[in-house]
């Protein structure tokens, strides 16, 4: 069974993303932000709070998703800085973004669950429409300086796209990196274009 993080989890989603994903499990993020709320950071810490004792109790907290939260790492910054860097936090993430964005919040930060659609570049640009360089970057960077066993990589089968075959080779590929916590799952297109993930 898979989680948006450890324990009682808040999920914080953001709008933005760099990716147009065929079967985007999140379409309202691609909406401008100027028709929906907009929370300043301490407005967001004060709501979440509430749940504290939750948290607290059985190791949760929040988890960042979206659309792609690292394009507003300075925002969950400052959100973490009022408090909520005492419970446990997840950032969920395409990491298809500049480095500096993923650096400057692992200090805060527990883990990572990484989206990496496919480590093919072409089954990568064909489904997503951008390619996978910076994403390929960022989890060496990040191997490099001994994170990866705080990174949980999902790697789905989405049909039209790729094949078991492709994600074992996601899979191996990401190995030989130094990664060893996989998630595989399915994007299952159905009546009503839902998704099981």
């Amino acid at each position: 069974m898979r989680t948006d993080g450890k324990g009682i989890t808040s999920l914080v989603t953001f709008y933005g993303c760099p990716l147009k994903c065929q079967f985007c499990l999140n379409p309202q993020c691609h909406r401008d932000i100027s028709e929906d709320f907009y929370l300043q950071a301490d407005e967001l810490y004060k709501r979440v709070q509430i749940d504290e004792l939750y948290f607290r109790a059985t190791g949760g907290g929040l988890t960042f998703g979206g659309g792609e939260p690292l394009l507003y790492s300075d925002y969950i910054i400052h959100v973490l800085r009022l408090g909520a860097n005492n419970w446990n936090v997840t950032i969920e993430t395409s990491l298809n973004v500049p480095y500096k964005q993923v650096d400057i919040l692992l200090p805060y930060t527990n883990e990572l669950i990484v989206d990496i659609k496919d480590i093919n570049p072409e089954i990568y640009k064909s489904y997503t429409h951008s390619d996978n360089n910076a994403v390929i970057e960022n989890l060496k960077m990040l191997a490099d300086i001994g994170y990866a066993n705080n990174v949980m990589i999902r790697i789905p089968r989405i049909r039209g796209y790729n094949s078991d075959s492709d994600m074992l080779k996601s899979k191996l590929f990401l190995q030989r990196m130094g990664y060893s916590k996989f998630d595989f799952f399915d994007y299952k297109i159905g009546v009503g274009d839902e998704r099981e993930r």
